[in-house]
């Protein structure tokens, strides 16, 4: 009899029983695109380092333009051009402007920078201001972005393109990360074939060791392919150690149903405490999880839509665990396009498919069971239904999560 434990409780359970691994590298930044950030960085200088404009136009003092208009400009002395690259050091007296482009650096004593648009150039040396200028006006001032001290990146983030350009701005160019995890990957059965074999009679390709490496791969994390093993106890104990012991991590899809050659359950809980035998999960329901030493074994249901939601809702997220991160999956919002049963007593998880029709996402559940995975293939998202929910009906409004 398997002992169930509700989705939040394994949440929770990932919470308090691993740690993460604390280990750190350091890598340069053109490859740290997607690596997890083990230490906050901090700046150690301004940016931008001076005063700058925004726009094309004028630097002046904004009290020189008070009460201007088109009928009555401010008529200002052009006293100099600031140029790309090179600093405004130019003096620039009361009634006076200078012309500076778009991210040019603004001298001392101006205060705001007036957009082309609303000026005159006369021809003589004049510049008339058609529109009032308010101090700070269309200026990033020194330090605006960035000062000595400012957090700029907290440790535990995914770096994005963007991070990696804020890095850049700060002058980081070597960046302390996480190491990649590694992680185990075993498929079981006797029935299994690789997948560039043609299957006998009564016997399948795998499909879980391609798709979850192919997700962990996706999530940064670098799998490590252990093969089929066939239903041998000694053999899957032998293979499941050796991976223990090289990986931070070891999926083992297959064998975790309570049927008599099932050895999965028992060889985990030998290699480590055993932590769960089942979650209130459809599908998914007979998975393990064992923790050898801060390690998680996972045992993932041998069906393959059941393993992949598996892996996606719990899996995942115990990986980022022991990275020091949170993983996030934002839902959106969608109308049911048909109505759904549920399997009251566990959380159902359905692929469905997206479509926007005037401007509202319509969900459509796709009707298929565990083993059959080409349907998931087609699947943009996936609903999840509460374990106390009988059934949704037509035109409901769900949670959807992308795949």
């Amino acid at each position: 009899m398997l002992e169930v434990k509700t989705p939040e409780e394994v949440l929770r359970l990932i919470e308090t029983e691993f740690k993460p691994l604390g280990r750190t590298e350091t890598v340069p930044l053109a490859e740290a695109l997607g690596r997890v950030l083990a230490e906050d960085v901090k700046a150690e200088e301004y940016v931008p380092d001076f005063d700058r404009s925004t726009v094309d136009g004028y630097a002046c003092r904004a009290k020189d333009t008070f009460g201007c208009s088109d009928a009555i400009p401010a008529i200002l002395n052009l006293v100099g051009e600031v140029k790309m690259g090179e600093g405004a050091e130019m003096p620039v007296p009361r009634d006076a402007c200078v012309y500076v482009p778009t991210g040019g650096a603004i001298p001392a004593p101006c205060d705001c920078a007036v957009m082309i648009e609303f000026t005159e150039d006369y021809g003589d040396g004049t510049i008339g201001i058609l529109k009032p200028g308010a101090p700070g006006m269309n200026l990033i001032f020194r330090g605006d972005d960035v000062f000595p001290g400012k957090t700029v990146l907290k440790a535990g983030r995914v770096l994005k393109a963007q991070d990696i350009g804020a890095l850049a701005a700060v002058g980081k160019t070597e960046v302390p990360v996480r190491p990649r995890l590694r992680v185990g990957v075993i498929s079981t059965g006797d029935e299994l074939v690789p997948a560039d074999q043609k299957p006998g009679p009564g016997q399948v390709r795998d499909v879980n060791s391609p798709m979850l490496a192919a997700l962990l791969r996706g999530c940064g994390v670098e799998a490590v392919d252990f093969g089929i093993v066939t239903d041998d106890e000694k053999l899957l104990r032998e293979k499941t150690k050796a991976a223990a012991e090289s990986c931070d991590a070891v999926l083992l899809s297959g064998g975790s149903s309570a049927g008599v050659k099932d050895a999965a359950c028992r060889i985990l809980g030998e290699l480590g405490e055993l932590l769960l035998h089942g979650i209130a999960v459809k599908p998914g329901k007979p998975t393990i999880l064992a923790n050898a030493g801060n390690k998680p074994l996972i045992g993932l249901p041998g069906h393959p839509v059941a393993a992949y939601f598996v892996a996606r809702l719990f899996v995942l997220p115990l990986l980022a665990r022991l990275e020091g991160r949170t993983l996030r999956n934002w839902p959106v919002r969608a109308v049911l396009s048909e109505s759904l049963n549920a399997n009251h007593g566990r959380m159902q998880l359905n692929a469905c498919r997206l479509e926007e029709t005037d401007g509202r996402l319509t969900a459509t559940p796709i009707r298929s069971k565990s083993g059959l995975i080409t349907q998931l293939a087609g699947a943009d998202a996936y609903l999840v239904i509460g374990r106390d929910c009988e059934g949704l009906p037509r035109g409901a409004e769900v949670d959807v999560f992308w795949n």
